[in-house]
């Protein structure tokens, strides 16, 4: 009886160790699980403490940007520029970019100093070697209140080598081309850049060259280029001729607005099979041409491929014949380009409209009876868009390559009466005008891909500036040599090109001109 009233006591112990033990474990348990809920909760309080202060110094320098525009807008904010540092340059020559910087030294104020720094941005970027020009303003020494330090930080290409390479169409004149360049940038440190390049079209025309530009050299402000080229055509097919140019090209100013270059070439003019006209034949063999070309230009367009508004303005005068050699081709050629794009406020439409003329007219004694070479002269035809480049009169949509203005039969050439082909022989007064309506297509993909149409129409006169056309000048004869063509298309703007898909209707031309009515193709760059 004793022995079993122990092991009941002992069982009741052991079950009541048990209890105690369960209840400590559970005990356990809830002070864990009241630590970890603790941890969380702290860290969730650290999280939003750290948005909130996020936030708070957002909001603050929200504030003091807030207050320095308004400071910048209604009152003169002077300062005083303590240092300028320049950063990134590993190769670049550091006198290169302090002649270029200097002039922020000079700001007394915030907003000179936006203003010239926002210049000075600019012309780094037009040295055409920097990945990236950043310029920022940092607090100048507490011991000098009022001043700011300038950092100009640039960004180095790791490859200084550039090069191109594609095949290309001219669909007017169905043919291809080769075209490659490539590009060494900075390669001695001084902001020079070395350049080759070659094209060449099937049974037309074949071009290599070869430069090199700097931004400075030495004293001289200006950037200096120099290129040496040598382009073949074969224009036998439409002109009756091939022409061979040997040229060396040196800049000698050039600026924002402004070019001056000097032009040195020697030209071979050949008839491999003897069938050109008169007016070639005198014209066959060796000339050389020496000249000073300058340039004028702005253009405030927003884009050169698809512009929407804007104006832009190029006027280019050439004078011929500076050498003392009686081979010397001696004429003045004055061209104006004017373009304007006129935002029209719905569907992203814009009307461009532009204007374009060239005068060439020989110099020296006799020149009324002088005529200028073939190759100077101007021709019309092909199916680039007038839109983007400025650069004197020479596109006529819808007409072929060539294709207007005065011609000779071949038959006068050859001696075969049966042969009712025409040789062109281009023309020393021209004048060419368009207008062009864009405007979006009802497709949100082709919106966001820029791909837009437009409606077009050209008109243009091209003729021999001889004392018989000026004698019998008039706005009626003016108007009934003009030709003109429109028509309605779809445009695909890139970055390097604009590419057209029109339908193209003639409206007017001539007996002998050779405009074509249907859908045509055309590729046309900016530069």
């Amino acid at each position: 009886m004793a022995n079993s009233l122990e092991e009941d006591t002992l069982i009741e112990d052991s079950e009541n160790d048990d209890d105690d033990t369960i209840d400590n474990d559970e005990d356990d348990d809830d002070d864990t699980e009241e630590e970890f809920f603790e941890e969380e909760d702290d860290d969730d309080e650290n999280q939003v403490e750290d948005l909130l202060s996020m936030e708070s110094r957002i909001r603050y320098e929200r504030h003091l940007l807030g207050n320095l525009v308004r400071r910048l807008s209604t009152e003169t904010v002077t300062l005083k520029v303590h240092d300028v540092v320049i950063k990134g340059n590993k190769k670049t020559n550091y006198l290169l970019l302090e002649s270029e910087i200097k002039a922020l030294k000079d700001a007394t104020t915030m907003q000179e100093l936006l203003a010239i720094a926002t210049v000075v941005n600019s012309r780094l970027q037009r040295f055409d070697i920097f990945d990236s020009v950043r310029i920022t303003f940092d607090t100048g020494p507490p011991e000098l209140p009022g001043t700011t330090n300038v950092v100009v930080e640039v960004g180095e290409p790791k490859n200084p080598f550039v090069g191109e390479f594609g095949v290309f169409s001219k669909p007017e004149a169905k043919t291809w081309s080769l075209e490659g360049s490539a590009k060494l940038k900075n390669l001695f440190g001084y902001g020079d850049i070395w350049d080759g390049s070659w094209a060449f079209w099937w049974d037309q025309t074949a071009e290599i060259s070869s430069g090199v530009s700097l931004p400075r050299f030495k004293g001289i402000n200006t950037p200096l280029t120099a290129r040496i080229s040598l382009l073949s055509q074969d224009w036998m097919k439409l002109s009756s001729y091939k022409d061979q140019l040997l040229g060396l090209s040196v800049g000698l100013i050039s600026s924002m607005h402004h070019d001056l270059a000097y032009n040195l070439t020697w030209r071979s003019l050949a008839d491999p099979s003897q069938s050109s006209f008169k007016s070639i034949r005198s014209q066959l063999g060796h000339s050389l041409l020496s000249s000073l070309k300058h340039t004028y230009k702005f253009d405030q367009r927003d884009s050169p491929v698809w512009p929407t508004s804007g104006y832009a303005f190029q006027s280019t005068t050439q004078v011929c014949g500076l050498a003392p050699d009686s081979r010397s081709s001696r004429f003045l050629r004055q061209e104006c380009d004017v373009r304007f794009a006129l935002p029209l406020g719905f569907y992203n439409a814009a009307l461009n409209f532009g204007v374009s003329a060239g005068l060439i007219v020989p110099w020296g004694s006799g020149f009324w009876n002088t005529t200028p070479l073939m190759s100077e002269r101007y021709f019309f035809g092909g199916n680039s868009s007038p839109v983007c480049k400025l650069g004197g009169p020479a596109t006529l949509v819808g007409f072929k390559t060539r294709g207007l203005g005065p011609s000779e039969p071949q038959s006068v050439a050859v001696g075969k009466s049966n042969d009712d082909s025409l040789y062109a022989l281009g023309g020393n007064i021209a004048v060419t005008a368009f207008a062009d309506l864009s405007f979006d297509l009802p497709l949100r993909v082709l919106r966001e891909a820029g791909i837009h149409g437009h409606l077009f129409a050209c008109a243009g006169k091209l003729s021999k500036a001889t004392v018989e056309e000026f004698k019998g000048f008039s706005f009626q004869r003016i108007g009934e040599s003009m030709r003109s063509s429109a028509g309605v298309g779809i445009v695909v703007p890139t970055k390097l090109f604009r590419m057209e898909v029109n339908y193209c209707y003639i409206l007017k031309q001539l007996e002998h001109d050779r405009g074509k009515t249907g859908v045509q193709f055309s590729f046309s760059s900016p530069k």
